[in-house]
């Protein structure tokens, strides 16, 4: 079988970092292509490291992009003129930021998930089901745990199931957003959506959708304990990626959840 032929952005970053390690095993793929937002000035796994330019990705079939808003805009400014396909693992867009990716996804296919692993796909899908069902005489909020060095908070996933609880009610999310706590012990139910998310140690990530009607409290819960689960993720995506039409796909699309 063919390889694909593979760029990862933010190629020092955490994320960057685990993709690089993870695709010196997965026969599926070559890594042709690195980017960073500033100069590097020595090869890693072979590859010398780029800005995000047409040059710098041409040679690839895929990108796939853990960074931030402003790069992964400019990423796919460059991959729709390119047409080349991209999966996002970036979190944390505004609303008219994911309006620009679903325009783009007009010209080229785009994957995007708050989160590869197959576990937190499952439970965004149980959460769905746990809201319907529910209802409104239910109150629900979400918690969630990520090591010291995280700086965004809620977390794309933890985004990701409330919008999950939305959708279970058919509501709009950003009307159900609440209150977004960092580092508290203990927080509120409300009428909207709570957040609060817990920064310490290297934690890899925990999350925790919470279900309360007063006289019953239903919980659905993930732990992760190895960043690899992204990364294989990741490359999942990629690989049913190369035979689709341009548009917006998720994780959902990848497993089949109806």
């Amino acid at each position: 079988m063919k390889k694909i032929n593979l760029a990862i952005t933010g190629c020092m970053g955490r994320m960057g970092q685990q993709l690089i390690k993870s695709s010196k095993s997965d026969k599926n793929f070559k890594l042709v292509a690195l980017t960073e937002n500033r100069i590097i000035n020595k090869k890693i796994s072979g590859v010398r490291p780029d800005l995000n330019t047409k040059n710098a990705f041409k040679k690839a079939n895929v990108i796939i992009d853990f960074t931030v808003p402003k790069c992964t805009l400019e990423v796919l400014k460059i991959a729709s003129k390119l047409k080349k396909r991209v999966v996002i693992g970036t979190t944390g867009f505004s609303k008219k930021e994911e309006n620009l990716i679903k325009k783009y996804a007009r010209k080229i296919p785009i994957l995007r998930a708050g989160n590869m692993s197959l576990g937190i796909n499952l439970l965004m899908y149980l959460t769905e089901i746990a809201s319907k069902s529910l209802g409104n005489n239910f109150l629900s909020k979400v918690f969630e745990i990520h090591h010291k060095h995280k700086k965004d908070h809620p977390s794309g996933t933890a985004l990701m199931l409330g919008k999950g609880i939305a959708v279970g009610k058919n509501k709009d999310f950003y009307k159900l957003i609440g209150k977004k706590y960092l580092n508290k012990k203990s927080f509120p139910y409300g009428k909207k959506i709570n957040f609060n998310s817990l920064r310490k140690g290297e934690v890899v990530g925990e999350h925790e959708v919470t279900f309360s009607s007063g006289k019953e409290i239903i919980t659905l819960n993930h732990e992760a304990f190895d960043r690899a689960l992204y990364s294989e993720g990741a490359f999942t995506a990629a690989r049913w990626l190369m035979n689709k039409k341009p548009g917006l796909y998720s994780m959902r699309d990848v497993l089949n959840f109806k």
